[in-house]
């Protein structure tokens, strides 16, 4: 069975979470004693120097895997254009994790649309840097049509898996045999608890993804339900 990567948008341990860590080390260090992953979104607001990257990389086991989320002076600002110098600065600071960097996330604005030439040259930039995985979550629905579609499967770029789904118009289309699910809480965005049935279901479904690696990210952080569907959702993996 190929790995499901199981962890949440940051690696804060909070008070209620925390008899289900080690006590001793640091947030990074106890979190990564027990889930196997977490997102980096802090990157999305400011840079971090290599040297941080590397401590990060160091403290936690080797089979432990970072995804980082791309700056939004590179989505949101420049949306996707002329941005080289801010790709080959990331590029330079995220290397340091080696082969602990599993993934570097996109997330696009709600506002952006697909343009194919503007898309097909950030795409391009962004796969030159980087050989590993890229997920992409994009919220216009100009980017689930065709044109993007296809774009995304030549770039082996994995489309997110979103819940809730934002400008998906339809059921989810796959881009790579890669899975990539961002649940961000629903109907509470951010704040929702994902109940038993659920995290049953998802459990069933990841358990019989053998083709290919899976990821599933808890974003729903801001009540403290991220830690626990977390650790509810690997309990039953590993059953």
């Amino acid at each position: 069975m190929h790995p499901v990567y199981i962890g949440t948008a940051g690696w804060s341990i909070s008070s209620a979470a925390a008899s289900h860590f080690p006590l001793d080390g640091s947030h990074l260090q106890r979190y990564a004693q027990v889930l196997n992953c977490v997102e980096i979104n802090s990157s999305f607001y400011r840079p971090h120097q290599s040297a941080t990257y590397a401590r990060w990389a160091a403290s936690v086991p080797d089979h432990f895997r970072f995804s980082v989320k791309l700056p939004r002076s590179i989505t949101h600002e420049r949306r996707l254009r002329d941005c080289a110098a801010e790709l080959d600065r990331f590029a330079g600071e995220v290397m340091q994790p080696g082969n602990k960097l599993g993934c570097v996330l996109v997330q696009l604005p709600p506002s952006l649309r697909f343009e194919a030439d503007v898309a097909f040259d950030f795409l391009t930039a962004l796969r030159q840097r980087f050989d590993g995985m890229l997920a992409c979550e994009a919220r216009h629905p100009s980017w689930f049509e065709a044109g993007a579609t296809e774009l995304l499967k030549m770039q082996r770029i994995t489309r997110v898996r979103a819940d809730p789904p934002a400008g998906q118009p339809g059921p989810h289309v796959p881009t790579t045999s890669v899975a990539y699910l961002r649940l961000h809480g629903s109907p509470r965005i951010y704040y929702s608890d994902y109940p038993a049935d659920y995290l049953a279901a998802l459990a069933a479904e990841l358990h019989a993804s053998v083709q290919a690696d899976s990821w599933c990210i808890f974003d729903n952080t801001a009540a403290g339900a991220a830690l626990f569907n977390a650790l509810d959702l690997q309990a039953r993996i590993s059953d």
